[in-house]
């Protein structure tokens, strides 16, 4: 377990490039071209993760002081997805699911009901952490640990299914996403796009990217837009002029750069991927393999990210004004932007659609996260999970995690009927 730890604590840009050359390898690739593949993927990686930290950096003030200003009296304190991560990663769960997950990820594969070779194992912590919020409750390691490996699952078939259409839309061949937060909220996503299209008026409004520029000109570039809504947000948190329009070009920045890391990595993804898919189709004729990966390869596009900046105000509106709710979205509001990552493509790259979907997947991580406080202060008491600086509220959660999703909450509440019974 502790050998597990110190892998995982050396982070995506030190596992990517070991994982990618492995693999490559493994594959028949080359040394040197294996080499360069795995550099490649923790160099896109390094830039990926440098450039959402800046925009979390720099979103991060602007959010809490938005916070403060509201004045919002909500007793749930977001505590961010990082302690969620914490907790997950701190589960006596761990050697269990991890040599779980990998297995249904083979079984999966030797029966044919799955395309994907999962690699993102540091977003294991989606499934340990709802998994141990079961585990704490029934003091059960079997049900912990079938309560993750039902959740993964699922984030296995809907990764599946989702496949194609997030290939087609962000251009990467061979590749999907397993993951139990965003995955979970794509039915949502479809459900929007579906209601939306049967509405007169609502159904012609079109604010995809390309609709945008073409009505707006200059102004709907995304450069543009990323500035405009960076300026925003600083007006919202009350800052200085000078201040938000320093926000406003980190903004920018981000919508510039990040798809350029993007394609980096990608690069190195498709020398291993294209390798695998040779080796593959010869063992197995007729089938098709993507590699699973983070979904912080797909929040570079121009609609992600204008979106998700939309909906960080739209988040401590909605919190304020849900009846019943207690949970303020804080640590994560800045992190919005990945829940909406999955759903694009069947929203129709739509930033309407996109944004009311996104209005019902932070009204689902409220009332859930709301509903589970207690749940997530035991976790994290009994994991002895060290709380942000800024995080002094007795009652916990984190907007941005899978335990509050209808799936992870619908596994949690189960756990704590059971529990109840003789």
């Amino acid at each position: 377990m502790d050998f597990l730890k110190n892998i995982l604590d050396l982070g995506p840009t030190v596992m990517m490039p070991i994982i990618f050359f492995i693999l490559g390898l493994c594959f028949k690739v080359k040394p040197g071209r294996a080499f360069q593949a795995g550099m490649l993927v923790g160099i896109g990686f390094t830039g990926i993760n440098l450039i959402v930290g800046m925009l979390l950096n720099s979103l991060g003030p602007a959010t809490q002081d938005m916070v403060q200003r509201l004045g919002a009296n909500l007793t749930v304190i977001d505590a961010g997805w990082a302690t969620g991560a914490a907790i997950g990663w701190s589960s006596p769960l761990v050697p269990f699911v991890v040599v779980g997950a990998i297995l249904l990820n083979v079984v999966l594969l030797a029966i044919n009901k799955t395309q994907i070779v999962n690699i993102d194992i540091f977003n294991y912590w989606l499934i340990l952490l709802p998994g141990s919020m079961v585990y704490y409750q029934t003091d059960s390691l079997l049900m912990g640990t079938a309560a993750s490996l039902l959740i993964y699952l699922i984030a296995f078939i809907i990764g599946g299914l989702t496949a194609p259409a997030i290939q087609k839309m962000y251009n990467m061949r061979g590749v999907a996403f397993v993951h139990a937060t965003c995955g979970v909220y794509v039915p949502i996503g479809i459900f929007v796009n579906y209601v939306i299209e049967k509405i007169p008026v609502l159904n012609k409004i079109d604010l995809s990217p390309e609709n945008i520029i073409k009505k707006l000109g200059i102004l709907g570039e995304p450069i543009t837009l990323a500035t405009i809504l960076g300026a925003g947000m600083g007006a919202l948190a009350g800052w200085p002029v000078g201040k938000s329009l320093f926000l406003a070009v980190q903004v920018a920045a981000v919508m510039i750069l990040l798809p350029k890391m993007v394609g980096i990595t990608v690069e190195g993804v498709m020398i291993v991927r294209d390798a695998a898919e040779d080796v593959l189709k010869k063992i197995f004729p007729g089938r098709e393999f993507y590699i699973g990966m983070d979904t912080a390869l797909l929040i570079g596009e121009p609609c992600i990210i204008a979106t998700g900046l939309l909906l960080i105000p739209a988040a401590l509106v909605i919190a304020i004004l849900l009846p019943g709710n207690r949970m303020l979205p804080f640590v994560d509001l800045a992190s919005i932007v990945f829940v909406i990552s999955m759903v694009a493509p069947f929203c129709k790259r739509n930033m309407f659609r996109i944004f009311v979907t996104g209005c019902f997947i932070i009204t689902i991580a409220l009332y859930a996260g709301t509903d589970l406080s207690g749940n997530y202060v035991d976790a994290a008491d009994k994991a002895n999970v060290k709380l942000p600086s800024n995080v002094t509220s007795t009652e916990l959660g984190n907007l941005v995690s899978s335990y509050n999703t209808p799936v992870g909450w619908a596994v949690v509440k189960a756990s704590e009927f059971i529990g109840y019974m003789p």
